[in-house]
C-alpha cells in the first residue's frame, strides 16, 4: 500500500481529521512530509500508531502518558517493568478518582434524601446548600 492521504489514515483509525492533526501539533505523530501537491502524505502503519493512541487513551492515560509509553515502544532497552509502573501509577490514579466520586455521590444521596417530598423549595436541604455556599464535607460520607 502506499502512502496514505490524512482522510484516508482519519477512516481507517476511526478518527477525524482534526485528531490527526492535534496527534501531530502533540508531537505523537511526526510530520508525515507531503507530496508535490502539498497533500500530506502518511505511511499506512500510521493508522496502527493512532488507534494505540485512541486506545491508551480509552484507558485513561493522557497525551504525555501516551508519549512516554510510545517511546518505551520502540526503546530496545526498555523493559516491561517499566510499562508495568506506567499501569500500576494509572491504576492507583482512577482508583483514588473512583473513592473521589462515590464520596460525592454519598454526600448528593445524602442530601437529596433529606429533601422532604411535596415540601417547598424553600426548605429544600439541597438547594440550600448549593445557594449558600454551604460547605459540604464529603469525607464524612467515606466508606
Amino acid at each position: 500500500m502506499g502512502k496514505l492521504r490524512i482522510g484516508q489514515v482519519a477512516r481507517a483509525a476511526g478518527v477525524n481529521i482534526e485528531t490527526i492533526r492535534y496527534y501531530e501539533r502533540c508531537g505523537l505523530l511526526s510530520d508525515p512530509g507531503r507530496r508535490e501537491s502539498g497533500y500530506r502524505a502518511y505511511p499506512p502503519e500510521i493508522v496502527e500508531r493512532v488507534q494505540f493512541i485512541k486506545r491508551a487513551q480509552q484507558l485513561g492515560f493522557t497525551l504525555r502518558e501516551i508519549s512516554g509509553l510510545l517511546a518505551l515502544r520502540v526503546d530496545d532497552r526498555a523493559t516491561c517493568d517499566q510499562v508495568r509502573t506506567q499501569a500500576e501509577a494509572k491504576l492507583a490514579e482512577i482508583d483514588a478518582r473512583i473513592a473521589d466520586l462515590q464520596r460525592l455521590r454519598n454526600a448528593l444521596a445524602s442530601l437529596a434524601a433529606a429533601c422532604v417530598h411535596g415540601g417547598p423549595t424553600g426548605e429544600c436541604p439541597l438547594l440550600d446548600a448549593l445557594e449558600h455556599e454551604w460547605q459540604i464535607d464529603v469525607d464524612q460520607y467515606r466508606q
